[in-house]
């Protein structure tokens, strides 16, 4: 075979065990937060001389792992029509925000103990970008409170979904429930606080 023939071919298969290693981490992870390297090898099918030359460390991995979720989630996010009422979309990406991370919560933790401090949130950033300029909007339009800055209540939100997800995981909150709930709160937080009493 001509040499760049045979290296193309390496390439192809280098990539093909990327691949099997990422979706095996997500599986493996998402079953088990604590999961070993050797653990995601063997769901990958791999040696760990193939597992460590793409991802030399278990925190690159998880990462890899957790990136691979979020860009599965931002195409179900970037689907959503968020044209109309500002509280018909906050509420609707709420939901859909519980369930994509109630389906990557193993990750999630496996994540939130592996990488470095902040790097989860700043990897949630574009999410929570969209979250913001809805908010935002809302409160153009009226419908949002605006004596509470659009970040701190994307940034409350945020903790919402998380603090869910952890309840959920704990035994303390029903995850059929969940969605309603998470919904629920952010629609109170965000809405226009009532006009004080009138005083004669």
């Amino acid at each position: 075979m001509p040499h760049a023939a045979a290296r193309s071919v390496r390439r192809a298969d280098a990539r093909q065990n990327a691949e099997k290693i990422v979706q095996a981490a997500v599986s493996r992870l998402g079953r088990d937060a604590e999961a070993s390297m050797n653990d995601i090898a063997g769901e990958a099918g791999v040696g760990r001389v193939t597992l460590y030359g793409h991802f030399p460390s278990r925190q690159a991995l998880v990462e890899a792992a957790l990136v691979r979720l979020l860009s599965q989630g931002e195409d179900v996010l970037a689907a959503i029509d968020l044209t109309g009422d500002p509280r018909d979309g906050l509420r609707t990406l709420m939901e859909s925000g519980w369930l994509l991370l109630a389906q990557a919560a193993s990750v999630l933790l496996a994540a939130q103990a592996t990488l470095p401090p902040g790097r989860v949130q700043e990897l949630h950033a574009k999410p929570e970008r969209r979250v913001h300029n809805l908010i935002r909007r809302g409160q153009t339009e009226g419908v949002f409170r605006a004596d509470i800055p659009a970040d701190l209540l994307a940034s409350t939100l945020h903790h919402i979904l998380h603090g869910a997800a952890t309840d959920v995981a704990a035994g303390r909150l029903d995850a059929t429930e969940a969605p309603r709930f998470v919904a629920e709160m952010t629609l109170a937080i965000c809405a226009v606080p009532p006009a004080p009493p009138q005083h004669d």
